[in-house]
């Protein structure tokens, strides 16, 4: 079988990696006033040169900076978009473990503005792993949260209504301001985009459902307003830029939130996003089965996130092989690639194993992808 030469290939990786010791220590001084934001940056830069080198010695044809710069997935990006910030309330949400639940709190947001692009976020982070990915032919991958995650954080409570008066006027302002993004990265030399989503995965879970309707939203239908809202942040996108999505169910000190297969939302989901692959969790049994796959167009991939993040024992070739043949099934074994279900460290507590585990697992998927596709 022909080699992927573009975004997804054959073996991936969501983005996430582990923060080394150095880098946790450094983040900590910095906070404290021990040590200045440029000492801060520079032990960033030299982590995320280490960090690149090691996915190259693995195998891996992409390269993230490990989102080594950020503390979360995606509040890091949304508080720098003009109009937005943090609210003076707390958000707790619920993570579950087999060892019992843990809270994660974080500030919530509020929509106190127009909605509007006042720099190229990340600019400069990308510039830097674009930089040091050239010297290891590996195509730097950038990851930001999905435009839906402005709206799932907090609902329509978190819009000002002074502001948005008519609700329409926000999800067009929040679309002109990603595709401006968009645009932006893509004359920074950006080949490979991933949207980060939470929300389409979340609304599978029959309990997260019901959580949007008691604040007001309409369950049963939010989901094809967030197919619609990314699709108008891509309407511009640049030629030969791959676009990805990720839809995750949680991922925080190796503990989930949502559960439930993608079938509530699969045939709408895969028909209509108009993205290039989907990387979807499918590393236990909570995440549902293969059979939504059937709704994978042609020309779109799916990448499989069969080995775990969420732990360090490392999973058989066998088995992943068995479990890739059984995807096959619903989707052409050529539409498919193979990654973790999740980063390895959402947040910068990361979650429960080594890095020598982390690198174990990057490994597996390159040799496993090598045995199943050539």
């Amino acid at each position: 079988m022909a080699a992927r030469l573009t975004p997804p290939f054959r073996a991936d990786h969501v983005g996430s990696l582990l923060r080394p010791p150095e880098l946790l220590r450094a983040r900590t001084d910095q906070a404290a006033g021990r040590i200045k934001t440029d000492e801060l940056r520079a032990i960033e830069d030299e982590a995320i040169r280490s960090v690149v080198a090691m996915q190259a010695e693995v195998g891996l044809r992409s390269a993230t900076d490990g989102e080594f710069r950020r503390a979360s997935w995606h509040m890091d990006f949304i508080y720098r978009l003009g109009g937005i910030s943090p609210a003076d309330e707390q958000i707790k949400v619920r993570f579950h473990r087999e060892n019992g639940d843990i809270e994660f709190t974080t500030a919530a947001l509020r929509v106190r503005d127009r909605i509007r692009l006042e720099e190229t976020i990340f600019a400069d982070d990308f510039g830097h792993l674009r930089d040091l990915a050239a010297g290891t032919g590996a195509t730097p991958k950038l990851t930001i949260p999905s435009p839906n995650m402005v709206h799932y954080r907090g609902g329509p409570a978190s819009i000002d209504p002074a502001v948005y008066p008519d609700v329409e006027e926000f999800w067009s302002d929040l679309a002109s301001a990603y595709a401006e993004q968009v645009r932006r990265l893509g004359e920074l030399g950006c080949a490979y985009l991933q949207f980060d989503d939470t929300s389409l995965a979340y609304l599978n879970d029959p309990a997260q459902r019901a959580m949007v309707t008691e604040r007001g939203d309409d369950a049963e239908h939010l989901h094809l307003r967030y197919i619609r809202q990314i699709n108008g942040a891509l309407a511009g996108r640049p030629d030969g830029m791959a676009i990805t999505t990720h839809m995750c169910r949680g991922n925080f000190r190796s503990a989930w939130t949502a559960q439930g297969g993608y079938d509530f939302v699969a045939e709408a989901l895969f028909s209509e996003l108009n993205v290039d692959g989907f990387f979807l969790e499918y590393d236990d049994d909570r995440s549902g089965g293969f059979e939504p796959l059937r709704f994978i167009p042609k020309g779109k991939t799916v990448v499989l996130g069969l080995v775990t993040t969420k732990r360090g024992a490392l999973e058989s070739k066998d088995d992943l092989k068995r479990r890739i043949e059984a995807a096959s099934r619903h989707v052409p074994i050529e539409q498919i690639c193979l990654s973790p279900q999740c980063g390895f460290s959402s947040t910068v507590e990361g979650n429960a194993l080594s890095h020598d585990e982390q690198k174990a697992k990057l490994r597996l998927i390159v040799e496993t992808a090598e045995e199943v596709w050539g």
